[in-house]
């Protein structure tokens, strides 16, 4: 069976990475909103997550002001799905299956 991955385990972290496993560059503020924490606990994480390989991280500016964007890696991408699918196989050992399934 493989293995959970000790990076993106974290339920903050799952939630980011899945938040960006469906669009292609998500805002700094609209993470931290849909993930529902800080603004210092989601820089920490993507902090993690991007020292990993998982997360790109790129800065700018929209007009005067500066802005954050994130995205995953393809790493980051192959280890989302390699960790929901280790996520699912514990699950099925329960005999229950993950939605869509």
């Amino acid at each position: 069976m493989a293995a959970l991955d000790p990076v993106i385990h974290p339920p903050a972290r799952l939630r980011v990475m899945s938040l960006l496993a469906a669009m292609e560059e998500a805002e700094f503020a609209f993470v931290r909103d849909e993930v529902g924490v800080s603004d210092s606990v989601l820089s920490k994480h993507a902090a993690t997550l991007e020292s990993a390989g998982y997360v790109v991280i790129r800065k700018g500016h929209v007009g005067k002001r500066p802005r954050t964007w994130l995205r995953l890696s393809p790493a980051g991408r192959d280890a989302y799905t390699a960790h929901v699918a280790a996520l699912g196989a514990i699950v099925a050992q329960s005999g229950l299956t993950l939605a869509g399934d």
